[in-house]
């Protein structure tokens, strides 16, 4: 039986966190002078609800299980959206509900994908607030949790479990708090190192800490409408290439070669290596391809296709370039990783590049077995080899991302919204990219659709944030059953 209670505590251990965090822009709102009621009345509706659930609630007994701890995943993705857009929506740049929430799904997820014509008119804390969802929910605002549950007699290790269901999650310490404190303190190293990169590249101050929260996060807001581009800085745009790549690579394997010091497992990772040898081959197509169509001079065909195929890569979705008129070739190619996505255990979205190079694996063993019927053939990446049970949820969940992207597109169509951009939309949205093509292309914005289809999106957001089964699973009726 789930004990509702007990979550509600939990939760609202939470929303007094969440709280704690929007101090941050309160207090950068008072230093400069700036509107800072927003942000006041939406730490007071925090920590008021906070406050209520969690004292209000009987203390649990017993750890989680599986069960709650996959549905408070879930409830505290949805607090996170519901309360960390109040101060969207009690500012006067979003003029609904609907547009506040879903501006806020997508920082929390890193999708990225914004409601907003002009992202210039914010002022700069609301600016602030936008690029930190992307820095909380990058390493998972559930990650961070871990190492709190430990102060209401709670493990974190269904949390751990259901925030990375269908990832390879890998315990680095004996106790789960321990590996979340090690995670973050790579996560925050990466991020300091990001901004002191581009202070030196030449960006200012404040653009930095924005840049540098929405890259480590692979998340994609920027204090531009432009983007990238707006800057037209070769090294700026290198200093972004280097950490989206980082930031799409396993922390586990950060851990490996930062802190434990092997330089050689992290380099012989399987895994790393065909991301990487898939973002230089789609880099060196479309680079290719840009000259080849006469459109771009060597140099910005090399900063266009480099910049594009990484960002597209790791989910980040930072633009320097209108891609939507490129040839067609290299769009398909872009589309094709937004499919594919950065690494498992990283901040980046997508199905995950271990996943795509464990089913050619699978499709090289049917081909084998085919020829050779008598033949057993194991499916092994470097020096492991996977069970037939990790084959079938591989195979489920890539037929579960299947069906739930086909019926996004249709309930998107039923919306009015036209075929090219439904599709583009919902697989932007589902494995949080941001810009798309067509109405939702990388120099347009999602606050044209209808309301039905953000509030559609947002789920496809979250769906693919906590990789389908976390979200799906809690609406069937065995996962009720005592």
């Amino acid at each position: 039986m789930i004990r509702i209670t007990a979550l509600f505590q939990i939760l609202g251990l939470f929303l007094l966190a969440l709280a704690g965090i929007l101090l941050i822009p309160l207090i950068y709102s008072l230093l400069i002078g700036s509107e800072s009621k927003p942000f006041l009345f939406s730490i007071a509706a925090s920590a008021i609800a906070g406050s209520g659930l969690y004292f209000g609630s009987r203390r649990p007994i017993k750890n989680l299980s599986q069960r709650e701890g996959i549905l408070l995943v879930v409830a505290i993705w949805i607090a996170s959206g519901l309360f960390g857009c109040l101060p969207f929506y009690l500012s006067p740049h979003f003029h609904s509900f609907t547009d506040a929430f879903f501006e806020a799904m997508s920082g929390f997820t890193t999708t990225g994908a914004t409601v907003l014509a002009d992202v210039e008119v914010l002022d700069p804390p609301l600016q602030l607030w936008r690029c930190s969802t992307h820095w909380f929910g990058g390493m998972g605002i559930v990650l961070l949790g871990i190492a709190i549950l430990p102060l209401v007699g709670m493990g974190g290790m269904p949390l751990y479990r259901a925030e990375f269901s269908g990832a390879k999650s890998e315990k680095l310490k004996p106790r789960i708090t321990e590996t979340a404190l090690a995670l973050w303190r790579i996560y925050f190293s990466l991020t300091l190192l990001e901004y002191l990169a581009l202070r030196l590249a030449g960006m200012g101050p404040f653009d930095a800490v924005c840049h540098t929260l929405s890259t480590m996060g692979t998340g994609g807001f920027s204090t531009r409408t432009a983007s990238i581009a707006a800057f037209n800085n070769p090294a700026v745009e290198a200093v972004i290439i280097v950490f989206m790549l980082l930031a799409g690579i396993n922390f586990v394997m950060h851990y490996r070669l930062w802190v434990e010091r092997k330089p050689r497992s992290f380099f012989s990772d399987i895994e790393i290596r065909f991301y990487l040898v898939l973002v230089a081959s789609a880099s060196a197509l479309i680079f290719i391809t840009l000259l080849l169509c006469r459109t771009h001079a060597p140099a910005a065909a090399l900063r266009d296709s480099l910049f594009q195929a990484s960002s597209i890569m790791t989910t980040t979705g930072f633009v320097t370039a209108n891609f939507e008129v490129w040839h067609s070739f290299p769009q398909l190619i872009l589309l094709a990783l937004m499919f594919i996505g950065g690494c498992t255990g990283s901040t980046a979205g997508g199905m995950k590049s271990s996943r795509i190079l464990m089913l050619l694996k699978v499709v090289g063993r049917e081909c084998k077995q085919m020829v050779e019927r008598k033949g057993i053939f194991s499916i092994r990446l470097g020096s492991t080899v996977f069970p037939e049970h990790t084959i079938r949820s591989l195979l489920n969940l890539l037929c579960l991302a299947f069906v739930v992207n086909s019926a996004a597109c249709l309930l998107l169509a039923l919306t009015g919204v036209d075929a090219l951009t439904s599709i583009a939309a919902v697989i932007a949205s589902m494995f949080n990219i941001g810009p798309g093509f067509g109405g939702v292309g990388p120099v347009e914005h999602y606050g044209h659709l209808p309301y039905l289809a953000k509030w559609i999106l947002g789920v496809c957001m979250l769906a693919g944030r906590l990789e389908f089964y976390a979200v799906f699973v809690i609406l069937t009726p065995a996962f009720w059953r005592s």
